[in-house]
């Protein structure tokens, strides 16, 4: 009932089943399941997470060179563009944690569910992207980290925007990241889910269409959230303003 954190050091480090992907090939026993009624998430913790002896240590010293390994086992330089692009989907993944903690116990936290299950297919876009498709010999790793290869998760996406679109306030100017904490946090994700995007057109022949469309569709989602999250606090957003010089 485990998953590989692919993030950071793809071939030594697990992460619960929380994380893993709902209503994909290579999912079985997901923890995220997808119900009948219009789409919508339950997230349902593990029933047993196994334990580890005291002796599993965080650091390995295998990246002591400046090299990491993908889910293949290929080893390359940690300034490859696939760990570029991990990267920036981790940072991403911890942005929004960090918007979660500002969710809570306020009038906005019904988005936290949501934001938790994109935090869980995060990561298996980052299977996808440490397992590229042209490798050979490997299958079966191939098989077993495509990601949403019914376009089900960006369906989703949409519908999610659709939802919270509704009701919010109409503005004729560019409106400023702002909106309170949630929702500037929420703004600095998007920002970084571009980063993100950017860091997947190199690999574009090595990843799942699929996943560069889940990527694109999810920053249009965290403008919406954090426009939601502001008006649902009652807090108010800030407009562009030309400046004019005096």
């Amino acid at each position: 009932m485990f998953v590989r954190c692919f993030a950071a050091r793809s071939h030594q480090r697990l992460t619960p089943a929380i994380c893993r992907s709902f209503g994909t090939k290579s999912t079985t026993a997901s923890a995220l399941q997808r119900s009948d009624n219009r789409g919508k998430i339950t997230i349902k913790a593990p029933k047993e997470v196994k334990s580890y002896p005291a002796t599993i240590k965080v650091y390995t010293r295998t990246g002591d060179k400046g090299t990491s390994s993908l889910f293949t086992g290929e080893r390359r330089s940690k300034d490859d563009a696939v760990f570029e692009a991990l990267g920036n989907t981790d940072e991403l993944s911890s942005m929004l944690g960090l918007a979660i903690a500002y969710l809570q116990a306020t009038p906005a936290d019904t988005l936290i569910s949501r934001l938790e299950a994109i935090q869980c297919l995060l990561q298996d876009v980052g299977s996808n992207v440490a397992t590229p498709l042209n490798t050979e010999k490997q299958t079966s790793k191939v098989r077993r980290t495509r990601f949403d290869s019914d376009g089900y998760h960006c369906k989703q996406l949409e519908v999610w925007i659709d939802e919270l679109s509704e009701g919010l306030p109409v503005h004729r100017s560019f409106i400023l990241p702002s909106g309170g904490l949630a929702a500037s946090t929420l703004h600095v994700a998007r920002t970084v889910c571009r980063r993100a995007e950017r860091s997947l057109i190199p690999l574009k022949d090595d990843v799942d269409k699929e996943t560069l469309m889940f990527v694109n569709r999810l920053s249009d989602f965290l403008f919406v959230a954090a426009r939601w999250a502001a008006m649902k606090q009652n807090v108010s957003e800030r407009i562009y303003i030309r400046q004019q010089v005096a």
